[in-house]
């Protein structure tokens, strides 16, 4: 039985591309797959079409359910849906699993046809350029020339900003979510302290571990016990959390407070679900991206040939994709002369915040997306 405004049971599909992929580093991919997910229906000028674009952990599992006894709805289910901000009465949504991912779509997990063993190692490194292009193959193989709107929060805003970018008239609308137009030097140094963690891990062997049978589970706990530090505000940390033990003082170096019980759980269920090769590649793609790198540093100028209206949203509580990183995009949108709304949430989660179920951020995509013309 469906739930009131949930999309319901949902499957994934997969679409194979046998053409030769280029990537910007010249690498070749032969052919590869990408793992999608819709909900909602094409309408019969197939304009109504809404991309979603994942963060770094994220997957093509963006809303709906598995089936009826699947406790954990898609990432976004809060947000899409009949009659939620991302109305499934009007848009055909697709989330998709950006290539190089671990949750389907060709990464190093994947067999390589030319050795038969798992890439590995040898997958190339992606980058946002990347995967919007892989992205532009699905559109073509849903026969869909125009979208309505891409949607992103965090990478997935980069994503969405790079499609105006790099196929200004195939996309109408962009949702720039705690997003910006490129890491701060922070924001890299926590990339290289998450990687090295992964990297020197004894079990990671060159990126290689799955013919050795083993994960880098240890570095992978860390790299994802680190990301979770910087996705929370400080407010919320010590609401949660605080300095409250468990059990009391047991001058130990095990877990004693609830912060470093949370922050295992969320270490080892990572290290569980998620591809060590993946998270190396992700975090790289976040560093290189960078539009105004080839306009001298102007991203006014790198945004000259954007036709696309934007909705740009950050979080006051937001420090590591901080409000002024927004306003550097509304600037550079405004330098241009395009139409943009920009909002700035008052918010505790800090990063997080554009995942959770805000009703004042929601209403904002709301009034938003029911302007949006399809």
């Amino acid at each position: 039985m469906q739930e009131n405004n949930s999309v319901g049971i949902v499957a994934a599909q997969t679409a194979h591309f046998n053409s030769p992929l280029t990537l910007k580093s010249g690498a070749v991919l032969p052919q590869f797959d990408l793992v999608y997910e819709t909900y909602g229906t094409l309408n019969a000028d197939k304009s109504n079409a809404v991309l979603i674009c994942h963060a770094l952990s994220g997957t093509h599992h963006v809303a709906g359910k598995y089936s009826g006894d699947d406790k954990y709805p898609g990432w976004w289910d809060n947000l899409i849906g009949p009659n939620k901000p991302l109305d499934t009465n009007k848009f055909f949504v697709i989330g998709v699993n950006n290539l190089g991912g671990c949750h389907g779509s060709t990464g190093a997990t994947s067999i390589n046809s030319a050795t038969g063993n798992p890439w590995g190692s040898q997958f190339p490194v992606l980058t946002v350029e990347d995967w919007v292009t892989s992205q532009t193959l699905l559109a073509d193989y849903l026969g869909i020339q125009q979208l309505a709107a891409v949607v992103g929060g965090s990478l997935g805003g980069m994503q969405a900003l790079q499609w105006t970018i790099a196929y200004p008239a195939r996309v109408r609308h962009a949702l720039v979510i705690a997003s910006a137009p490129n890491l701060t030097a922070q924001n890299m140094a926590f990339n290289e302290v998450a990687r090295q963690a992964i990297i020197t891990d004894p079990e990671f062997h060159s990126g290689d571990y799955y013919a050795h049978g083993v994960v880098p589970r240890r570095g992978l706990r860390i790299a994802r016990m680190l990301g979770h530090i910087t996705y929370l505000s400080d407010d919320v940390m010590d609401e949660k959390f605080g300095r409250k033990l468990k059990q009391g003082i047991q001058y130990s170096f095990d877990a004693e407070f609830e912060m470093e019980f949370y922050l295992r759980y969320q270490g080892d269920k990572f290290a569980g679900e998620f591809d060590a090769n993946t998270y190396l590649r992700m975090t790289r793609a976040l560093d290189y991206y960078d539009p105004a790198l080839a306009f001298d540093e102007d991203l006014s100028l790198a945004l000259r040939k954007v036709e696309a209206q934007f909705l740009v949203v950050s979080f006051t509580s937001d420090w590591r994709f901080s409000p002024a990183r927004s306003r550097e995009i509304v600037k550079a949108l405004l330098d241009n002369e395009l139409t943009v709304s920009y909002a700035e949430v008052t918010a505790a989660h800090g990063h997080d915040a554009f995942l959770m179920p805000d009703a004042h951020y929601h209403n904002i995509l709301r009034s938003y997306l029911s302007n949006v013309q399809v």
